[in-house]
């Protein structure tokens, strides 16, 4: 019986994935041509965001990918739990900072999920607009920045499509 309270998965454990987006996210081009913000916010905004295309690029996957979702999730959450208790924040505040992380995720999925609904009905207009809220807030840079911004999300987005289920689990893309 004691097998019963053990088990594990046996799949990917989104380790690798999740290193991958991390890696994405120290690509100076996002810095430098798309003027994200070299800040905490301005990384957070850039890996949020890398984070929401790849959980809907997984949603759309096979069982390989899907089942990964959660796992790359949880890493996200994990990681952000560490930085902010190396950013000094102690346990009353960090749940309620660490949910609003997992929420600012969550709304940015939501909205990238209707984005990239509206482009694949023709609606490139959608994509642009979507930069700017989900990179730069309330402080967007100017516009060649901004279009270089859409360009780095678009090849993200196209590699993260390019990508083989099972190659995404393993946090292989292209």
């Amino acid at each position: 019986m004691a097998w019963l309270f053990s088990k594990r998965s046996t799949g990917p454990d989104g380790a690798k994935l999740y290193a991958a987006i991390v890696a994405e996210t120290r690509r100076k081009d996002y810095y430098l041509a798309a003027g994200v913000p070299d800040s905490i916010d301005g990384r957070f905004a850039l890996l949020s965001t890398l984070l929401a295309l790849t959980d809907i690029r997984l949603g759309r996957g096979g069982e390989a990918a899907r089942s990964v979702a959660p796992r790359m999730t949880e890493r996200f959450i994990a990681d952000m739990d560490v930085q902010m208790r190396e950013a000094g924040f102690g346990d009353p505040g960090l749940g309620k900072q660490v949910r609003m992380m997992v929420g600012s995720l969550a709304s940015r999925v939501e909205r990238w999920q209707t984005v990239i609904g509206a482009s694949e009905a023709g609606g490139g207009g959608a994509w642009d607009a979507a930069v700017v809220p989900s990179l730069y807030r309330d402080s967007p840079p100017d516009a060649a920045a901004i279009a270089a911004g859409s360009a780095l999300l678009r090849d993200w987005w196209q590699r993260l499509g390019d990508a083989k289920d099972t190659d995404l689990a393993e946090g292989t893309i292209g």
